[in-house]
């Protein structure tokens, strides 16, 4: 790969076998402002996206040894570390702190609403038993064993496109079952 055809991978290798600040600057100048505004534009605040941004860039430093040219243009690894850190930020906002946990009886769900999400969750167990067996156990790893689409390849030793193609696909039959 040269620096013509996937810009850079000089610096990234770089800051990998070198701990180069002088590229890490430059590859921080460059996709800084860029991952605050994808993270923007998943709604994120921008406050938050900032200091996401910042965080996903600490992360590239740190974990430049673990960077490899031959799997990832510098853009995807970047992105995908910053598309993990959203997915770390969502989770975290998600769950309650001790002190926000309500205290006392619940109120009881409403009966009309508990018997329309058996009715779904039966529906969804149905669509799941009608998927394809490979896209099933891609769907099940990705969603129910929580893995991402690269601990998959990593465990199945399937080609990163055929996982996402298989998911892919998977969905859609869902989403078309669920209707």
């Amino acid at each position: 790969m040269t620096n013509e055809v996937v810009p850079w991978v000089d610096d990234m290798v770089a800051v990998r076998d070198a701990r180069d600040e002088a590229a890490f600057i430059r590859v921080f100048g460059h996709f800084g402002p860029r991952v605050k505004a994808f993270l923007m534009r998943t709604g994120m605040d921008a406050a938050l996206a900032e200091e996401c941004a910042q965080e996903v860039l600490v992360t590239v430093w740190n974990k430049a040894h673990l960077y490899d040219a031959t799997r990832a243009s510098p853009s995807t690894w970047i992105f995908t570390i910053a598309r993990n850190k959203k997915i770390d930020v969502l989770r975290k906002q998600r769950r309650p702190e001790p002190e926000d946990l309500p205290w006392g009886p619940e109120a009881e769900p409403d009966q009309a609403e508990v018997i329309g999400l058996q009715q779904e969750s039966e529906q969804l167990g149905r669509a799941l038993r009608d998927l394809p067996e490979k896209q099933r156990e891609l769907i099940e790893k990705a969603y129910f064993g929580e893995l991402s689409h690269s601990e998959i390849a990593d465990q199945t030793g399937l080609p990163l496109g055929t996982i996402k193609s298989r998911i892919r696909l998977a969905l859609e039959r869902l989403r078309h079952s669920m209707k």
